[in-house]
């Protein structure tokens, strides 16, 4: 069954074009290195009434929005092989200073994920 490493994170919305722009190169090392897919999903309808809203998570701020994001992988040991070559790619390096990130690190949730149903 495929792995699935799954992210929620605030972006400012002034943001969003840089993250846009991080995110598509990000997506083109991750594919590059061997991930089936990488996916980048911002909040349009997470307020539903009666559940726990996603901006709760990541501690939402006014004028941000919520990130939900995805890389699918073969399997667990594919996705440990692929991150550790991603962590070393070049393209990545001035990515990874938090200080360069059009988001705050501090709030993104994260954590790997066994496929439970695959349709």
């Amino acid at each position: 069954m495929p792995y699935v490493d799954g992210f929620v994170l605030p972006v400012p919305k002034k943001n969003l074009a840089a993250y846009r722009r991080m995110a598509r190169t990000a997506g083109k090392v991750w594919r590059e290195h061997g991930a089936l897919q990488f996916r980048e999903c911002v909040g349009d309808d997470i307020a539903v009434k009666g559940l726990v809203p996603f901006g709760r998570t990541v501690k939402l701020k006014p004028g941000e929005t919520v990130m939900f994001s995805y890389i699918v992988f073969e399997s667990r040991a594919q996705r440990d092989r692929v991150n550790a070559k991603v962590m070393k790619d070049a393209r990545l390096a001035k990515m990874m200073d938090p200080k360069a990130m059009p988001f705050d690190s501090k709030r993104m949730v994260y954590g790997g994920f066994k496929v439970l149903v695959d349709l």
